[in-house]
């Protein structure tokens, strides 16, 4: 009798312009993985006007359904990594409207997460369309860290460029499987 697999849930976040994206990419080629990509983006992009309250809201209710349906449609995957998750949104929420949706809390804690790769704000910022906060971002980041600490999660912070990023985000994660294989920087 073959041994079910048991999807890993892995949330990789931090503040804009920290290369979650990037990262999420690069670890998708190398892991038998599903990345969740990040909705925010595309979303904010396509409402053509400054986003609101409800927005955010929606947002946060299609990341949490696109998160069930993939743990649902994945189980012959490994890891299941998504390019932000619901603390982003909290902060979110709190940073610009001072409230957040009960809903939302209730999904945070219910959620278990098995690893956030909590990426540093070391690396240099690039201008984009829907990036808005390029002066407060280890503001940001030490706001993620210290939500993520309150729901007592494992997690690792990564710095560093390029695929020093990318090797330090491996080596959690075989620590996450219970692997001694070791990534040399």
């Amino acid at each position: 009798m073959q041994k079910s697999k048991t999807l890993k849930k892995i949330v990789v976040t931090g503040p804009e312009s920290v290369g979650k994206t990037t990262l999420c990419m690069e670890l998708q080629k190398r892991l038998n993985a599903v990345i969740i990509p990040e909705y925010a983006r595309t979303y904010i992009e396509s409402i053509g006007r400054h986003y609101t309250y409800d927005d955010v809201e929606q947002i946060a209710r299609r990341q949490v359904a696109e998160f069930k349906k993939a743990v649902a449609d994945n189980k012959d995957k490994d890891f299941l990594i998504m390019d932000t998750f619901l603390i982003v949104t909290k902060v979110w929420f709190m940073h610009v409207y001072e409230r957040c949706p009960k809903w939302l809390l209730s999904e945070i804690d219910n959620e278990k997460i098995d690893l956030y790769i909590l990426l540093r704000p070391d690396i240099e910022w690039e201008e984009d369309p829907v990036r808005e906060n390029p002066h407060i971002r280890e503001y940001l980041y030490e706001w993620y860290k210290k939500e993520i600490e309150q729901i007592g999660a494992n997690y690792v912070e990564i710095g560093g460029e390029g695929s020093i990023r990318t090797k330090r985000a491996l080596r959690a994660i075989n620590k996450l499987k219970g692997e001694k294989t070791q990534i040399s920087d």
